[in-house]
């Protein structure tokens, strides 16, 4: 307790570096476990991914008389109607025939309403604020967010709806039935492997965040390790003497593990505050990114789970274990006089940078391997961690070498002793130059990532969204007039029929559209062979997109097949970025005569003048205004999804320059009192309090663009591996990776200007240090 007593710096450079990598960490866990319990509320709310279900093959709603018709053949089905009603999804449900706990609630007499009363529904407290003057509103936190659950027959009282929107087909239905094509020949089935589960769709956007909250925390723990390293540099006599007077080692090691956990606890536990309030701070803006990526409903309020709050504890305090373990080491390894002497510490020390050379050229080989043999996510985020943690290994190594042959060609004493005592001075600044190494590469690489992604995201808009009005229809009916009444006007009309199958045992859509001039003019091809449109219109051919090719292995030339009579030959491979399902492109004759039940649901419309378009279609043919929007509203709607995307992770990378800068800090801050020694010779030879802080200043800037340029190529090489391994395991497709030399050089100017806004202070106290205080140094033992 003297120790930190006499050192409070030091003792808040423990704490609050380790405060602020647990923050980081439990902030993005705390993210995490909000989103896969809102997962799980809406698997056990809606069923989906759980149960076949029975939908209409044209559209529209299911009526009772099929419903009715299907039961009395020997179906086991449960009706299910959605709405959507103030913003809230509606789910009404039959509690006599639904699986025990669908909807999240169990079937009680509050279920339905009594005589008199208004209609009954289950929702969170979030959500029945929406609803409050609606309906009788009963809160059931584990409903899912912005659904509201209720009996089927008040939820079609609200709604207006005189029709079913879908069937589940229950477990362990009775033989003998007869197929769905004799009992209910409007309906199809869709298997639960087809209904897309939210938790495996957002599974990589969650290990991207853990990953950057592991990469935030280790940059913390940097501060950490460096501080305690500092500690125990200053507590060389005091050990000595310790064990001179004959304290056991082993009591000197328990108490020193004992006072450091204490100050794992205490950092843990403020950090957990911490990260608890970042958390709640950028839930929203995950939310909305769930949402507009993958239609995800996350609660936009944060609870406190106990797994991220026990596991956040947990990483502070082998965090600490960590940093503590090699320093206790040396002081059981050395003798007991030999530990209050600086050269032994030195050789101790030199032969672990050659140790951590060592680690850090295996670390770079397996990323090599990796690299060229890596399969699969976890695989990518392997490479990813080799990579980083064998280049932050290297660091300190390769500075080493590089101030060597610059001390070397050095012709002035003044400058070979700086160089020299700036390659001394590494052993003790090393952890922060690794973090702010690790900082600057982040930046760089997610910076080149999310630029590349913006420029061929935009690029993607423009092709995809050409048309310059979309309608969505409700049926075939109303497809059917305006497909009538747009061809007679004499606009360029591209309907679009959809509908899911399964093809290369990949759950896929299947696309069918009507080639034109839009579509030949607009759209670029990853890969496709001679004439693809060509093809396409002939009806010998499809396109498929990225993600279909990948997965299937299947790319122009080969063929896919469709059904048991339909096989035809890939023309090409399209771009088809932010989707993770497969896609299969045919033309319109081809789609209508393999699925003649299924109209097209969707149109693009070219026409110079997208308002006065609008206002006909709905004066004509009364289709809403609201199932219109033009091209400029869904670009900007799509672009805002994409910053929202990244928001979080920018925070984070912002965050983690921060903690780096504040490492560099804390590291000359605890070193300063320890360079007095080494710096009053210089003094007394003449060199002035100002020049040495100057130097010192200087020596900053140094070091941080050594550490720059080593983080260029680690930078770029984190955006290929996110952008060509990471992305094609995670969604399936790959991104081309642009190059900003621009944004590299203002992240340059950054990293040096944090680093000598963090010397600033250390100098200063340098420039202001009392002579008598150098003088000192000529009468102490050292």
């Amino acid at each position: 307790m003297s120790h930190w007593g006499r050192n409070r710096l030091q003792l808040f450079a423990a704490v609050a570096g380790l405060a602020l990598a647990t923050a980081l960490w439990s902030g993005v866990q705390a993210i995490n476990g909000e989103a896969r319990a809102s997962y799980d509320a809406a698997a056990a709310t809606l069923g989906e991914g759980q149960y076949d279900q029975l939908l209409p093959r044209t559209g529209g709603t299911i009526t009772l008389e099929t419903y009715i018709a299907l039961r009395r053949a020997g179906w086991l089905v449960t009706p299910i109607v959605e709405a959507h009603l103030a913003g809230v999804r509606l789910i009404g449900f039959d509690p006599v025939t639904a699986p025990v706990g669908f909807g999240g609630v169990e079937a009680t007499d509050r279920l339905s309403p009594t005589a008199g009363a208004g209609a009954r529904l289950f929702a969170r407290s979030d959500t029945a604020k929406r609803l409050a003057d609606r309906a009788t509103i009963i809160i059931s936190p584990q409903v899912a967010p912005g659904v509201a659950v209720g009996d089927i027959g008040a939820v079609l009282r609200l709604s207006g709806s005189d029709g079913l929107s879908r069937l589940l087909v229950l477990p362990d239905q009775p033989r003998g039935r007869p197929t769905l094509e004799k009992a209910a020949p409007s309906l199809r089935l869709q298997s639960a492997q087809q209904t897309a589960d939210i938790a495996q769709l957002t599974d990589s956007f969650h290990l991207n965040l853990t990953a950057f909250g592991l990469l935030s925390f280790v940059v913390g723990l940097f501060i950490v390790h460096s501080t305690i390293g500092l500690a125990f540099e200053q507590r060389r006599g005091v050990v000595r003497t310790l064990r001179a007077l004959g304290v056991p080692l082993r009591l000197i090691i328990v108490s020193i593990s004992a006072e450091m956990l204490a100050l794992a606890l205490i950092g843990g536990t403020i950090g957990v505050a911490m990260g608890y309030a970042l958390a709640a701070m950028l839930l929203p803006d995950v939310a909305a990114t769930l949402r507009g990526l993958y239609g995800a409903q996350v609660s936009g309020t944060l609870s406190l789970r106990v797994d991220w709050w026990v596991s956040s504890m947990a990483l502070a305090v082998i965090g600490m274990v960590g940093a503590l373990t090699q320093r206790l080491w040396q002081i059981a390894a050395m003798p007991i006089l030999a530990s209050a002497h600086a050269r032994a510490w030195a050789m101790s020390g030199a032969a672990h940078l050659r140790r951590q050379g060592y680690a850090a050229a295996v670390l770079l080989l397996c990323a090599g391997g990796l690299a060229v043999f890596a399969e699969g996510l976890y695989a990518a985020f392997a490479l990813l961690g080799c990579m980083l943690v064998g280049a932050a290994l290297a660091l300190p190594v390769l500075l080493g070498r590089a101030l060597t042959l610059i001390e070397a060609r050095s012709k002035r004493p003044i400058w070979a002793w700086f160089w020299a005592d700036t390659r001394q001075q590494l052993s003790g600044l090393s952890l922060a130059l690794m973090a702010l190494l690790l900082a600057i590469a982040a930046n760089i690489g997610v910076s080149t990532m999310v630029s590349s992604f913006r420029l061929t995201f935009e690029a993607f808009l423009d092709q995809r969204l050409a048309p310059e009005l979309y309608i969505a229809v409700e049926d075939s009916a109303q497809s059917a007039a305006l497909d009538t009444f747009l061809t007679d006007a004499g606009f360029e009309t591209l309907p679009l029929y959809s509908t899911p199958s399964v093809v290369a045992d990949m759950p896929v859509s299947v696309f069918g559209i009507r080639v034109g001039p839009t579509y030949r003019d607009s759209w670029h091809f990853l890969a496709s062979g001679p004439a693809p449109w060509t093809a396409v219109a002939a009806g010998k051919a499809v396109l498929v997109n990225e993600q279909f090719a990948r997965h299937a292995n299947l790319w122009p030339g080969d063929t896919v097949a469709l059904g048991p009579d339909q096989t035809l030959t890939i023309a090409g491979v399209v771009g088809d970025y932010g989707n993770p399902k497969g896609q299969i492109i045919l033309a319109e004759p081809q789609f209508k005569a393999h699925y003649p039940k299924t109209p097209a649901l969707r149109y693009g419309v070219r026409t110079d003048d997208p308002d006065a378009l609008r206002a006909r279609i709905t004066e004509m043919l009364a289709i809403p205004e609201n199932a219109m929007i033009d091209q400029a509203a869904l670009k900007r709607a799509s672009r805002e999804v994409f910053e929202r995307t990244f928001l979080v992770t920018g925070a984070l990378n912002v965050l983690t320059l921060g903690v780096a800068g504040f490492a560099i800090l804390m590291s000359l801050l605890t070193l300063a009192d320890l360079r007095v020694p080494q710096l009053a010779p210089v003094w007394a030879l003449g060199l002035t309090r100002r020049h040495l802080g100057w130097m010192e200043l200087a020596r900053a800037v140094a070091l941080a663009l050594g550490v720059y340029l080593a983080a260029l190529p680690l930078g770029l090489a984190l955006a290929w591996v996110l952008l060509s391994v990471v992305n094609v395991a995670a969604f399936g497709w790959k991104l081309p990776m642009f190059l900003f030399p621009l944004d590299y050089v203002r992240l340059g100017l950054y990293a040096l200007v944090a680093a000598t806004l963090a010397t600033a202070w250390p100098s200063l106290r340098l420039m202001r240090l009392p002579p008598a205080q150098l003088l000192k140094v000529f009468s102490h033992e050292r």
